[in-house]
């Protein structure tokens, strides 16, 4: 997948957007992919992304978070954050599919299927440039605008 054009995609939104790739053109497209909305190291992370995204503006990048959680629970989760970027609802896991991050994991001794935690960086002509997949949450924002910062 990397280096190759990433296939348009349409996602409802916060905010009662509906986001589409291909409406970007020009900008550079962050898309990050995490479990579960207002959890610790999802929350963590959208915050990292809020308080760097003046940053990302600047480096002419826009930021999307995507999860399967509702569009109202991710209206609540923006709301309570103040994040500045959407939140794709993908209850039919479309896009986690288009990008392969659907995985089985651990969840207290069970295995449960569920998002794994992944960022992927499309360049201005729709093209997947870097991608992050297993992600830990402590500096990985940062290492995402220095990437940005790149291209």
């Amino acid at each position: 997948m990397l280096d190759s054009k990433i296939p348009d995609f349409t996602i409802p939104a916060t905010s009662g957007q509906t986001f589409k790739l291909s409406e970007q053109s020009g900008k550079i497209v962050i898309v990050y992919f995490y479990p579960k909305d207002s959890t610790p190291g999802c929350t963590t992370q959208g915050q990292n992304f809020r308080d760097q995204h003046a940053e990302f503006i600047a480096a002419g990048a826009v930021v999307l978070g995507i999860s399967r959680d509702s569009l109202k629970s991710h209206e609540n989760f923006k709301a309570k954050q103040s994040f500045p970027f959407e939140l794709g609802s993908d209850a039919d896991e479309a896009i986690c599919t288009l990008f392969g991050v659907m995985k089985m994991k651990n969840m207290y001794g069970k295995q449960v299927r569920g998002i794994e935690r992944s960022t992927f960086v499309i360049d201005r002509d729709g093209v997947l440039r870097r991608e992050w997949r297993g992600v830990k949450v402590p500096g990985h924002v940062q290492e995402v605008l220095d990437f940005v910062k790149t291209l």
